[in-house]
């Protein structure tokens, strides 16, 4: 596994998980919150995410435990970088449609949106041989 993909899958992962603490324990500061937070279906929106960004963290988690072990890691990347992508995009439509820029909030969704796309035709540029993927 290369040591950058390492390095992303951690902070995204972790970085994920540390959002959902902060979020539930309301200990965003206010000026950091997006436009119209207090709206109960802005909040209702947000927390939608909730179910997607723990199963990319949890399949990120689970490549790296994977990678330290030596073991077949790739699938599990793959995963991870698709819903990773999917979470970034669901953002970006939102703010979109609502024709709402604040660059606080669509840089790291741009990010998320964006560099799953280095690794995944790499990823996905395998010969399966056997039902296993080979370089």
């Amino acid at each position: 596994m290369p040591s950058s993909l390492k390095v992303l899958f951690t902070l995204v992962d972790v970085g994920f998980l540390a959002y959902w603490l902060v979020t539930a324990m309301s200990a965003v500061p206010l000026e950091w919150l997006f436009k119209d937070y207090d709206d109960p279906i802005l909040q209702a929106w947000n927390w939608s995410f909730l179910p997607l960004d723990l199963a990319t963290s949890a399949t990120g988690l689970n490549t790296l435990r994977l990678a330290r072990q030596d073991r077949e890691w790739r699938t599990w990347a793959t995963v991870s970088l698709v819903l990773t992508t999917c979470a970034g995009l669901q953002a970006i439509a939102f703010w979109t449609l609502r024709s709402d820029f604040d660059p606080l909030w669509w840089a790291p969704n741009l990010f998320l949106l964006i560099y799953p796309l280095l690794y995944l035709p790499r990823l996905l540029d395998t010969n399966i041989v056997g039902g296993r993927a080979t370089e």
